[in-house]
């Protein structure tokens, strides 16, 4: 009996000592999480997406993930000062929320541009060959993605990621779930969240997910794209 309290005891510090290593470290690498500024004015994806859709999405729904997850890192640290491995815990679905709903959003941001300034054009290179060979076209990779998106419950997003065999896939993510969470690289994100599109398109998401690639920055998809297979390589 002795014993296996002994043991109990050994396992609790080592999961204590784990956590408030991981809490330690993001405390030192980063201060207070911030919402990137956007490349674009907010009418420059318009008509596909309004300048209003853009700033609440931007200023407010972005804001709200980064405020909301700075809160629970403060928390998770103070909680680790505490040696309270159950409210860091209780903490962990927050941070997830959170967190995923800032990396996310920052990826969209970049994967846009207007088309006046290239959005929807996808040029020669290395990742209009490799959309080619596994999905014959980019106009069935749209298929593809608008397809699986749809069919999301829910909120979520679609995603045009490198798996872990350093090859193309479509996925989808449910809420703010990030593709690296399965081991995938992003490099194309569509929010199917309702306050990405429903100001504009009601309850027709179906014409977002067509209208949306109007406005898609392939230059900065291909430039993940190129980073991501190196990386896989590696």
């Amino acid at each position: 009996m002795l014993a296996t309290k002994a043991f109990g005891r050994v396992l609790q510090r080592s999961g204590r000592a784990a956590m408030q290593t991981n809490a330690r470290s993001m405390g030192s690498i980063r201060g207070k999480h911030t919402v990137p500024d956007l490349d674009y004015d907010y009418n420059e994806l318009e008509p596909v997406i309004s300048a209003k859709i853009m700033q609440l999405h931007h200023d407010k729904h972005h804001a709200t993930y980064v405020a909301n997850l700075n809160v629970a890192e403060e928390k998770l640290l103070e909680a680790q000062a505490k040696n309270d491995v159950a409210a860091q815990v209780a903490l962990q679905p927050a941070i997830n929320f959170n967190g995923g709903g800032h990396i996310n959003h920052t990826i969209f941001w970049k994967n846009l541009i207007g088309e006046k300034n290239g959005g929807g054009q996808l040029h020669d290179g290395d990742l209009k060959k490799a959309i080619e060979n596994k999905f014959g076209s980019l106009e069935k990779l749209t298929q593809t993605v608008n397809g699986k998106t749809a069919a999301i419950f829910g909120s979520g997003w679609g995603w045009l990621t490198v798996n872990q065999a350093g090859q193309l896939d479509v996925i989808t993510t449910a809420n703010q779930d990030t593709p690296s969470t399965i081991g995938h690289i992003p490099l194309l994100g569509i929010d199917a969240w309702e306050h990405a599109y429903y100001l504009d398109y009601n309850n027709v998401k179906a014409d977002y997910f067509k209208n949306i690639w109007r406005v898609i920055n392939w230059k900065d998809v291909a430039k993940r794209y190129d980073d991501a297979v190196a990386k896989t390589r590696k």
